[in-house]
């Protein structure tokens, strides 16, 4: 056997690809027009309403080039809008639309679902394990990632 099959990265690169055909293939058939990105996009944005643009890359560890991409995307969607900070007349917050709203309450559940399908092999308590054991590994490399996590 080549030994990338017992490679974490290489295990981990194949679970995200099933995790984004899963979501690409489920929202799809649905009527939803969302990347994964997007989505947690919006989950971020329905949380802290307001934030502008780097924060939102922090807090969903994406890449701060890129993300004027995602967000222009969901702006277009009519999901996002900007807005001129108050403070800071240079920076844009963003808030969720009433369709954005309607469109995360609507393909929550199904994305819910999806994480469930994406670990049907395992059982409930190796769900559990496997989750803690991820975010545990996530988290000890976060600083090492080019779009680290960051929740301040």
């Amino acid at each position: 056997m080549l030994e990338i099959y017992e490679m974490p990265g290489h295990l981990v690169r194949r679970l995200h690809q099933a995790a984004v055909s899963l979501f690409m293939d489920e929202t799809g058939k649905r009527g939803f027009d969302l990347t994964p990105v997007q989505y947690a996009a919006l989950a971020a944005i329905q949380t802290r309403p307001g934030l502008d643009q780097a924060t939102l890359a922090s807090h969903i560890a994406y890449d701060r080039v890129t993300i004027g991409g995602v967000v222009d995307r969901l702006v277009q969607k009519d999901l996002v809008r900007r807005e001129i900070s108050s403070t800071d007349r240079r920076a844009r917050e963003l808030y969720m639309t009433d369709k954005g709203l309607k469109t995360l309450e609507e393909i929550r559940p199904l994305v819910r679902q999806m994480q469930e399908t994406l670990l049907e092999g395992l059982d409930a308590d190796e769900k559990e394990r496997f989750v803690t054991l991820l975010r545990k590994a996530a988290d000890a490399v976060n600083d090492r990632s080019r779009a680290p996590l960051k929740m301040s």
